[in-house]
């Protein structure tokens, strides 16, 4: 009996093994480069800087990006920041998707948004880029707009003409200080899109 129970557990584990894990493309987007690592622009990356950093991650400069990985609960996130600068991002996405056998509808995008008030979220399966070019070229690249995007508020306190300084800019001291916090909201919105799907995570965080 033991044997049989033994042998059993074996053949188990091995069918297990050859399961893959579930992946997901969780991709931040930004320009590298030290000057603009605390601009309103870079919010794609600070959010993937701040998932590592919780949780002892460590990005790897690989083909086209920053890439790391995180394991939980049988689902395998693939975070990345792609080095092409943000005019470029879709090269980078349409490569790891491709590489990793990703499905579309795994991949999730974090972007900055002009149109929501500082720190407000807003997770969508769909949409126009909305003028931003990054979500312009993933579009382009992946010849569609039915794709997972993350919209995190820089709101559009800016004078007129003043747009492009005001996305590059950093930060405000207020800004700043209540930025901890949308992190942490942010690093919870990841782990429930991987976790619980799309559709569970726009109903419990769009508009937190």
């Amino acid at each position: 009996m033991w044997q049989f129970l033994s042998n059993l557990f074996k053949k188990k584990n091995k069918i297990e093994e050859q399961v893959p894990m579930k992946k997901f493309l969780i991709v931040g987007l930004g320009n590298i480069g030290e000057k603009y690592a605390n601009t309103r622009h870079n919010i794609g990356f600070k959010v993937l800087d701040y998932f590592a950093t919780q949780e002892d991650l460590s990005f790897e400069t690989q083909k086209l990006g920053d890439i790391t990985t995180y394991k939980l609960k049988g689902r395998t996130f693939i975070l990345l920041k792609p080095n092409t600068y943000m005019n470029l991002s879709g090269k980078a996405v349409q490569y790891w998707l491709t590489k990793e056998k990703i499905p579309l509808e795994n991949i999730l995008v974090i972007t900055d948004d002009l149109n929501l008030p500082f720190g407000s979220i807003r997770v969508k399966t769909k949409g126009s880029d909305g003028g931003h070019n990054g979500l312009k070229d993933i579009q382009d690249k992946l010849n569609t707009t039915k794709y997972n995007r993350f919209r995190f508020g820089i709101s559009d306190a800016f004078s007129k003409g003043r747009q492009v300084d005001y996305v590059l800019g950093e930060w405000t001291t207020e800004e700043n200080a209540k930025l901890k916090e949308r992190l942490e909201k942010s690093t919870e919105l990841i782990k429930y899109f991987v976790l619980a799907g799309i559709n569970n995570t726009m109903n419990v965080f769009n508009g937190k």
